[in-house]
């Protein structure tokens, strides 16, 4: 017994602000879904993430999504996901997006699922573009809120990127209940975010801390029946170290997550650039080699590609005309015949036609009798010439064979 097939996405194949074409889907989560897409002005593939249609005509989140999406698209860095454009978010129009640079590869959840715990000079080549993306957004007086696996992003190249700067922000101030943004983020949230909700660079420390550990060993320090569970548990409970659970991590990746994660925000590193300065230092000291972190392999983008690229040959082949298909000259529809009244068939147009029987107001016919006529006088000079050339030539040959008896 075969699976129903899924109903059609009815957003795929439609064109957001006349300008972004909506294609195949990579991934869907709570508060949206983004797809593969093309901006057609530019002719470039984005990647367009879509909220949630509830939050269409929400107009507190609408400012929101609309000042951190403009604060984000300011941020330059190699290891931020840069964002084009936004729009959307009318009652009866399309609903909120974001369009941002499309990486082709995976999300770092997705490598972990596949790879499981990582060794510690692969953590520091995840851990430096994020570390060197925030501490450009930290310097700009932006917090992410939400740093996880499944924000980042890994490209076939090997580039790790950070995306979703803001989002969480927007949801929250929005009139939808705050469960939503626990459910995605409670193990990586920081104490005073579940307290109070308050977040500053040192809640993005924390949540780096968290996924320090997960890279090292494979899984969150925190567990329980539910998400709020795992979120209150970090308000009385320190991280343990890495060595705990894994054999073989060095001591200086301990000392590194447990400043990260303190629960008091003023014992951690202040900002992303400390964090970064303080991996750098252990880098060095254990002398850890550069490494190209791989894209996994069986990620719904690379399954998204495949399903666009299929979609895309399917298209042509329906719209490529057939071989050898003899063109037939069509007129424009002013230069259709009128119907007769005796219900005759309309005159129809002649697949062999060749081309047009006048230029210029006169027939082509007379044109080629020209041209014809043409030739057939340069033909006759032609031998004219031959002809008074030859008499000449014999003529001077005779007299030379003469001369000696003229004289």
């Amino acid at each position: 017994m075969t699976a129903p097939t899924p109903p059609p996405d009815p957003l795929e194949g439609t064109l957001l602000d006349g300008r972004y074409r909506v294609e195949t889907p990579i991934a869907t989560g709570g508060m949206s879904t983004v797809y593969r897409g093309t901006d057609l002005r530019l002719d470039r593939p984005v990647a367009i993430k879509v909220m949630d249609a509830r939050y269409a005509g929400d107009q507190q989140f609408l400012t929101r999504f609309q000042l951190e999406a403009r604060a984000v698209a300011r941020l330059s860095h190699p290891g931020l996901v840069a964002v084009y454009d936004q729009g959307g978010g009318e009652s009866f129009g399309s609903p909120p997006f974001l369009v941002m640079e499309l990486v082709e590869g995976g999300t770092l959840r997705e490598l972990l699922r596949e790879r499981g715990p990582m060794p510690p000079y692969a953590v520091a080549a995840v851990l430096r573009p994020l570390l060197g993306g925030l501490a450009v957004a930290h310097r700009g007086g932006l917090v992410h809120r939400d740093v996880k696996p499944e924000n980042v992003l890994i490209s076939d190249d090997g580039d790790v990127k950070l995306a979703d700067f803001g989002l969480v922000r927007a949801v929250a101030q929005a009139g939808i209940t705050s469960t939503s943004v626990i459910l995605g983020t409670a193990a990586y949230l920081s104490p005073e975010q579940v307290s109070s909700g308050n977040a500053g660079p040192p809640s993005d420390v924390y949540a780096l801390g968290i996924l320090t550990y997960e890279l090292l060993t494979g899984a969150t320090p925190f567990t329980g029946d539910s998400a709020l569970a795992v979120a209150y548990q970090r308000l009385d409970q320190d991280v343990p170290p890495p060595s705990a659970s894994i054999a073989g991590v060095p001591p200086q990746f301990d000392e590194l997550v447990l400043r990260a994660t303190d629960r008091d925000p003023a014992a951690r590193y202040p900002d992303a650039l400390a964090m970064g300065n303080a991996l750098d230092d252990i880098a060095k000291e254990l002398g850890l080699p550069p490494f190209r972190v791989p894209a996994p392999r069986n990620s719904a983008q690379h399954l998204s590609a495949v399903r666009h690229r299929t979609q895309v040959t399917e298209v042509r082949a329906t719209e490529e005309p057939p071989r050898n298909q003899t063109r037939a000259f069509t007129r424009g529809p002013d230069d259709w015949d009128e119907p007769r009244n005796d219900g005759a068939a309309v005159e129809t147009v002649d697949e062999t036609y060749a081309g047009p029987s006048h230029f210029a107001g006169i027939e082509l016919s007379e044109f080629e009798w020209s041209r014809q006529r043409a030739r057939r006088r340069t033909l006759i000079w032609t031998l004219v010439v031959l002809i008074l050339t030859g008499g000449v030539a014999a003529a001077a040959w005779t007299l030379g064979s003469n001369l000696t008896n003229l004289i």
